[in-house]
């Protein structure tokens, strides 16, 4: 079995870290040395949502869709451990966690290099994060640790409507603002475009393809045609965000590898919180992936936007959201290879076959 799913890999997957850097290095390169770039697609935002950004997201979740089953999303019901595990990280211990492991770091190990008010402010930062599991980039981990697309989806939409609920009192608790301002279209308009759309389109598209030549024409002919996309607009999406912040991220070095540190700590805390936790309740293995992911990775569009509405672009709350991004994709390529090098801690079952 692991020869099999060794030999899938392709010249492009295997190397994926390795583009993955390429790419930021690329985005910082053009953000600092050919501005007018990021300028010109910064134009064209709505609600503080990229649009340029938000298409190449919605690339890489399209392939995904279609591989989403009417039947499969029956059969979540049949086994909502996952689900329970995937509410329970992502809103009961994470943003609590968060807040304790960044205020250690910025107020007990970088004491003496941050000051107490950049402290502050970086770990409004954190929470911020911390509050906003992710959504829309969840789907690229699942895909790559070959997770339940249709489990996925379920997981992704209920997160989504939590987060509509419990994210403003969540960080009004943590950071002791009586009047955080959260950007509901910015939420609404994420949920639309990263969950509903590319669902819809994805389900058309399958049932369409199904109709006129069959499910295993599918399976073996159609969808394989879609195994690079995915990928490819991961890197666009990553060439694109890190031309936005190429400047603050060559001004600010330093700072910036301390706020990682938290984060990246955070990330690992958090996805093994999850992942053990299902192995713990005997859940297949495509199950327990998408479920560590969804709360180790953070929507973090929706944070810069909040950071942004309360504190403005250049203040050291935004910075810390940004960091977010920067350390994100590096880390959970690192989680998706402990998870698919441990598929052998899970039961060899899959979720619709219960």
């Amino acid at each position: 079995m692991s020869k099999n799913k060794k030999s899938e890999i392709g010249f492009f997957e295997k190397y994926l870290t390795v583009w993955v850097i390429l790419c930021m290095v690329l985005g910082i390169l053009i953000g600092k040395y050919l501005p007018t770039i990021p300028e010109f697609l910064g134009q064209f935002e709505y609600a503080n949502v990229s649009v340029p950004i938000a298409i190449l997201i919605w690339i890489m979740i399209y392939p995904m869709m279609m591989k989403v089953d009417f039947i499969s999303i029956k059969n979540v019901g049949k086994n909502p451990k996952g689900l329970f595990i995937t509410w329970i990280t992502n809103w009961i211990i994470k943003p609590f966690t968060m807040y304790g492991i960044a205020a250690f770091f910025f107020y007990v190990v970088f004491k003496s290099i941050i000051p107490p008010d950049l402290a502050k402010d970086y770990l409004a930062g954190a929470v911020l994060l911390g509050a906003a599991p992710c959504t829309a980039m969840v789907f690229v981990w699942s895909h790559l640790t070959k997770g339940d697309p249709a489990y996925t989806v379920i997981q992704v939409a209920t997160n989504d409507l939590i987060i509509l609920i419990a994210f403003t009192p969540i960080v009004a608790l943590l950071l002791g603002i009586s009047g955080v301002v959260v950007p509901w279209n910015t939420l609404i308009l994420s949920v639309v475009l990263f969950v509903v759309i590319p669902l819809a389109a994805g389900i058309i598209t399958r049932l369409t393809v199904i109709g006129n030549k069959g499910e295993e024409y599918l399976n073996h002919t159609f969808l394989p045609k879609f195994n690079h996309i995915t990928i490819v607009g991961l890197l666009l999406t990553l060439i694109i965000i890190f031309s936005f912040q190429g400047n603050v991220i060559v001004e600010n070095p330093l700072h910036i590898g301390l706020i990682a540190v938290p984060l990246i700590i955070q990330t690992f805390l958090i996805f093994f919180v999850a992942y053990i936790a299902a192995k713990m309740l005997k859940l297949p293995h495509n199950i327990a992936a998408p479920a560590g992911m969804i709360g180790a990775s953070n929507f973090f569009e929706l944070a810069v936007a909040v950071a942004i509405a309360l504190f403005g672009t250049t203040s050291p709350v935004a910075l810390a959201t940004i960091v977010g991004v920067l350390v994100e994709v590096p880390v959970m390529l690192i989680l998706v290879k402990i998870a698919n090098n441990t598929t052998s801690w899970f039961p060899e079952r899959e979720m619709n076959r219960e």
